[in-house]
């Protein structure tokens, strides 16, 4: 797989200073919004605005963005886009609040969810605005589609002659190295829509420098508004921030923790905790017993422990129905490796657990970018072996990948 850049068409300019060791000690956080109502709105001056954002586009003191850019007369905000899930939160997974007025506002709210290219970039036109603001919180793994939702709406500003800003926020569970598998194109879908690795370890700010230099054709006018006083190494809780949940089955920072690599059960026919208060962190199915977590733990993966668990799904899988599987218990986050520990649950399952399959659309090649993963397993591969088979790719997506970091 090749990676090329291409040169970008605007960089990051004043407002986008790389945060230095010293800055992140002597100072609380600065998140992208933060930094851009200190600069009294500068980025967004003479612009007609529109806004792609969610419930996690918050202040500290957990006020709405848009709710505070509509009480003030320095920003001329005309629309709010939302994406999957909805604007105000109010859609389950694959759902979206479609088009309305927001009735604290009055703003018009399009939907974005699932539209790309021409007919996103006729919203953008239809909504009369110059400049599209992106603020949703991330969490750190290719396939949560709000990294997606970026990128096609960077497409379609560029389509609709549109520019671009990003205001940016933590990588909830660090941005130390990009992890896992890379998306080969031909399984490219909305959970992936580019070749980056399975836990990326970049912010949406870096994304959005990412995709403009390598994937999109035209790259559109780009500008990010940068965080002070965060580092790569700082899991969510040194922000400071409050906690939103970005989507419903993301309840606290811990799920987002294990999501990149437990997120692969979707793809299998065992429950991935969805209907439980542990999402991602519960995984079962019945007939499972506690060989699963005996085994699992016999590898001594680093940072974590399994404990054999049993509990009834509310909703999707097994709904209603008591089911045997593990709980996640992370007790040492910065060794903790999320996609290996997922591929060792997987090869363990599979192991221990006669009734394990695939899910018979092969989603789980969707999740992992490939076949290499479920054939792999399939074929009796350990732990080590799977890893193993990404590795040379993952070393090239690194190398990019660096070239658009801009924090240390």
């Amino acid at each position: 797989m090749r990676f090329t850049r291409r040169t970008l068409l605007v960089a990051t300019p004043a407002l986008a200073a790389t945060t230095t060791p010293a800055a992140a000690a002597g100072r609380r956080l600065q998140t992208g919004f933060e930094r851009l109502v200190s600069d009294e709105y500068s980025p967004l001056n003479g612009q007609r605005v529109g806004i792609v954002t969610n419930p996690t586009g918050i202040t500290r003191e957990a006020r709405h963005i848009v709710d505070v850019m509509h009480e003030d007369d320095r920003v001329d905000l005309r629309a709010v886009f939302g994406p999957e899930h909805g604007f105000r939160g109010t859609a389950q997974a694959g759902g979206s609040e479609g088009r309305y007025d927001d009735p604290a506002t009055g703003l018009p709210v399009y939907d974005t969810y699932l539209k790309s290219g021409r007919p996103l970039a006729d919203i953008f036109t239809t909504s009369g605005v110059d400049t599209i603001v992106f603020d949703i919180q991330d969490v750190g793994a290719r396939f949560y589609t709000y990294i997606w939702t970026l990128y096609d709406c960077m497409e379609a500003a560029q389509l609709a002659g549109k520019r671009f800003v990003v205001l940016d926020r933590p990588n909830p569970v660090t941005g130390r190295a990009a992890n896992g598998p890379i998306l080969h194109k031909e399984f490219a879908t909305f959970v992936g829509r580019q070749p980056i690795s399975q836990a990326h370890g970049m912010t949406v700010a870096e994304l959005a420098l990412l995709f403009n230099g390598e994937f999109l054709t035209t790259p559109v006018p780009l500008e990010t508004v940068t965080m002070t006083g965060w580092r790569r190494s700082e899991f969510y809780d040194a922000s400071h921030l409050p906690w939103v949940p970005p989507s419903p089955n993301m309840p606290t920072p811990d799920t987002a923790l294990v999501y990149s690599g437990t997120c692969l059960f979707e793809g299998t026919n065992l429950s991935e905790g969805r209907g439980t208060t542990r999402p991602f962190e519960l995984l079962g199915a019945e007939g499972i017993d506690g060989r699963w977590a005996a085994e699992v733990n016999r590898l001594g993966l680093p940072g974590v422990h399994f404990r054999e668990a049993y509990f009834t799904p509310t909703f999707s899988k097994f709904q209603g129905k008591t089911v045997g599987g593990v709980q996640i218990h992370v007790h040492d986050r910065a060794a903790y490796d999320p996609v290996r520990t997922g591929i060792a649950l997987l090869v363990t399952a599979k192991k221990t657990f006669p009734g394990f399959t695939w899910r018979s659309d092969n989603w789980i090649d969707k999740l992992t970018g490939s076949t290499q993963v479920r054939t792999a397993i399939d074929a009796g591969a350990s732990t080590d072996e799977v890893v193993d088979g990404w590795q040379e790719e993952l070393a090239a997506f690194r190398r990019i990948r660096k070239e658009y970091l801009l924090y240390r």
